[in-house]
């Protein structure tokens, strides 16, 4: 019988090592997955929050309506991870005229450690649209992007 390990909460921080880049995959969910996240007006404050809140960088992300999925990187300051994900959070929130668009507590982050994995999650993100049943392929989902080119894509 196979047996599951589910965390109560998810791992905090990342772990960086010298000899690798750093590069993190995040989750972060709308509050009781409240579907709020996919239209235009909540995708271009995204934009400009991540461009302000550029101590970890964005790449690659899709919004889906309940949820975000995004690369990040450090930038050239760098803070922990988990207060610059609750920063950015927080700024969306404010910036947000309905009060009910708020995230859950928690997010989750996986560091990636190769290629292989980053393209992996990259497919996986630019497929969940397509998966819900959104949209017929990735292409046409509007709500995606990339804020800063990551200088290392593995």
């Amino acid at each position: 019988m196979a047996q599951h390990f589910n965390r109560a909460r998810p791992a905090q921080g990342v772990l960086e090592c010298e000899n690798l880049p750093t590069l993190v995959f995040l989750t972060v969910c709308s509050r009781n997955r409240r579907k709020w996240l996919a239209n235009p007006t909540v995708h271009q404050l995204l934009r400009e929050v991540w461009r302000e809140a550029n101590r970890w960088r964005v790449g690659p992300y899709i919004l889906m309506p309940d949820h975000v999925h995004l690369f990040a990187s450090p930038g050239e300051e760098t803070c922990q991870f988990d207060a610059w994900v609750k920063f950015w959070k927080s700024q969306v929130s404010r910036r947000l005229p309905d009060s009910s668009c708020r995230w859950q507590i928690a997010s989750f982050h996986h560091r990636i450690r190769t290629y292989e994995g980053a393209e992996d999650r990259l497919a996986y993100a630019q497929m969940n649209p397509v998966r819900a049943g959104l949209v017929k392929s990735p292409e046409e989902w509007e709500f995606k992007g990339e804020i800063f080119r990551l200088e290392c894509w593995w």
